[in-house]
């Protein structure tokens, strides 16, 4: 089976980013100057994703219209002769490309987020995206080396890179039969344990393939960790009947759901940026120099 459709859960609220994202979308901050989501669509789409659907909440509009056309702006652009800008601005989303929005009235976790999006997937794998996991993989895209992975095994594949011991709290830990190799099998899946309950240093980050069976699972999964419906414990019912894989993905990740990973996102994107890398390492520099 091929995957071609991918799910963006995008409905939370940002809170750790207040009150920068009390009005707009923790998800439409940009690095540089493409917002956050825009990385994530761009992993997707460059492993072969054409259906892009969205997990919004009623504060989640921006997002929609970042990916919609906007005459106004084009006609202008147009007029001015900037079609540099121009062919930007209409490059955002490619043709055969298409997005579907799906509304979670309220934020009960990923694995609710990804059960609302459960009729416009039907009976296919699919890839969940998590837009504040940004990860750089180089000449391959983290989702185009995980498509590898799955399009010869055709089982679920999750993400993992390897976390140290005081933030197991901060991530799903999985329990591997082997760490020589960057494809394993996965044995067990804890939410969030403490670093003496982990089972090993391998963390999940954002972005996952999975099998169709998953909703199976998130349908009689009741709350967990923090009181909400979380994707690891449908995971963890998930490899008792099926193979899970985790893959460890090359590349660096910057983790822009917290302040400082954002800020180490925004200086890494800045210093390989075509218009900007050479000026803003002397700025960077000078900066350095003064503050020594």
């Amino acid at each position: 089976m091929k995957v071609t459709k991918a799910i963006f859960p995008v409905a939370g609220l940002g809170t750790r980013f207040l009150p920068a994202t009390k009005a707009n979308p923790k998800e439409m901050m940009p690095i540089v100057d493409k917002p956050l989501i825009q990385y994530a669509v761009e992993d997707a789409i460059a492993a072969g994703i054409t259906e892009l659907i969205f997990v919004t909440s009623s504060s989640k509009r921006a997002i929609e219209d970042h990916f919609d056309s906007n005459f106004e702006l084009e006609l202008n652009l147009l007029e001015r002769g900037k079609q540099d800008l121009l062919t930007l601005v209409q490059d955002i989303l490619p043709e055969g490309v298409s997005c579907a929005y799906v509304r979670q009235k309220s934020p009960r976790g990923l694995g609710h987020a990804v059960l609302c999006a459960k009729q416009l997937i039907s009976n296919e794998p699919f890839a969940v995206l998590l837009a504040d996991d940004l990860i750089d993989g180089g000449e391959k895209t983290c989702l185009q080396q995980m498509m590898t992975v799955f399009n010869q095994t055709q089982a679920s594949v999750i993400a993992v890179e390897s976390i140290a011991p005081h933030e197991t709290k901060k991530y799903g830990v999985v329990d591997v039969n082997t760490k020589n190799t960057n494809v394993c099998t996965v044995r067990g899946i804890v939410e969030k344990p403490s670093p003496l309950e982990a089972p090993s240093d391998l963390g999940v980050v954002g972005r996952y393939i999975l099998t169709p069976s998953i909703f199976t699972f998130l349908e009689n999964t009741a709350a967990g960790s923090g009181g909400e419906i979380q994707l690891t414990d449908a995971i963890a019912k998930l490899l008792e009947i099926e193979t899970v894989l985790a893959f460890q993905f090359q590349g660096k990740r910057f983790d822009c759901g917290s302040k400082l990973g954002y800020l180490q996102a925004t200086i890494a994107y800045a210093l390989k940026h075509p218009e900007l890398a050479d000026d803003f390492q002397v700025i960077l520099r000078e900066f350095i120099e003064c503050t020594a």
